[in-house]
């Protein structure tokens, strides 16, 4: 397994023990080379196993495949990370989500696997859960320029689509949130179309980076923080990571993305993080992180363009953005 070394933690820069529940089994390892030819290595190496984070015990004895975080990045606090949200289907405010997201009806829960693939199937959470999990420490950068370092629980995405064997012809990955209206705000409410839509091409969706976590901090993932399972794509802004999945599906197509169907001069579909393309309404170069009063520079492709710029190769970032 390659390693990053611009992306791996020092000691000193890990979350502190107490905080990560006891992970006895906690293991920093490297992650693999960001391309798309490593995704046969993680195919054979993301097989599922026994192994269940839904509570904090379950989730000591899953060894942490990868940790990945920046040189001198230290986490936010479990506080933070569960008290400032955006989750539209509940409130557009951030310090209200936690409170509104209680109502989230997590179990019984499925994710539908289908389109073009070889063998669709519908998974049930607990099934989820016995993919191996993994820690992932990554930087999440939200459009709105405020940024945070989450300790992620989850498995790669790679795993769940080798399960379904895609087809040929595929070539992006469409998700879908739930959306209950008995206990979900509306669309005019919120501003957005329901239910919440993403997507990603699919080498995007492959790329070892790419994340379904279940958890963080060791502990299942809390409602606010899109519960049971949510996509994780730490180069992308944050609303591509989408939350509280109840659909994939394989296309030939490119697929509509909520942000990107509401304001398309303002949220392309690609929506790497850059700090040289502008929203049309504030600045990308910097960000607030998060626990911090002043701004910091905002890296390109959030710190991760040794992964994955090599995907975007050729292309006009600013066009397709």
């Amino acid at each position: 397994m390659a390693t990053s070394k611009a992306n791996n933690p020092k000691d000193s820069e890990v979350t502190p023990e107490e905080l990560f529940l006891g992970r006895r089994n906690f293991i920093r390892a490297g992650l693999f080379a960001g391309s798309v030819a490593a995704t046969s290595l993680a195919y054979k190496y993301f097989g599922p196993r026994s192994a269940n984070p839904e509570t904090a015990s379950g989730a000591a004895d899953v060894a942490s495949q990868t940790a990945v975080a920046a040189s001198g990045d230290q986490p936010n606090t479990f506080e933070e990370i569960t008290n400032y949200n955006n989750f539209y289907e509940f409130t557009t405010d951030k310090l209200a989500v936690a409170e509104e997201a209680k109502a989230l009806v997590t179990r019984p829960w499925t994710v539908e696997v289908g389109g073009l693939v070889q063998r669709p199937k519908t998974f049930d959470i607990d099934e989820l859960l016995r993919f191996p999990q993994e820690e992932r420490i990554y930087r999440f950068r939200c459009v709105e320029a405020w940024s945070m370092v989450i300790p992620w629980m989850g498995f790669p995405l790679a795993a769940l689509l080798a399960q379904v064997e895609p087809l040929g012809t595929a070539k992006y990955v469409a998700f879908e949130s739930l959306y209950d209206k008995s206990y979900m705000q509306t669309s005019w409410s919120a501003g957005i179309d329901f239910p919440y839509v993403e997507g990603l091409r699919l080498d995007e969706a492959m790329h070892p980076l790419t994340l379904l976590a279940t958890g963080l901090y060791g502990k299942q993932m809390p409602n606010q923080n899109g519960a049971p399972i949510r996509l994780v794509v730490p180069w992308k802004y944050g609303f591509k990571s989408i939350k509280s999945v109840v659909r994939i599906t394989l296309t030939d197509s490119e697929p509509p993305t909520t942000w990107n169907i509401a304001a398309p001069r303002e949220y392309g579909f690609y929506s790497n993080v850059n700090p040289n393309v502008n929203h049309p309404r504030w600045s990308q170069a910097k960000e607030r992180r998060i626990g911090e009063f002043s701004m910091r520079p905002t890296l390109m492709f959030n710190g991760y363009e040794q992964e994955v710029a090599s995907m975007y190769a050729g292309m006009d970032l600013r066009k397709n953005f």
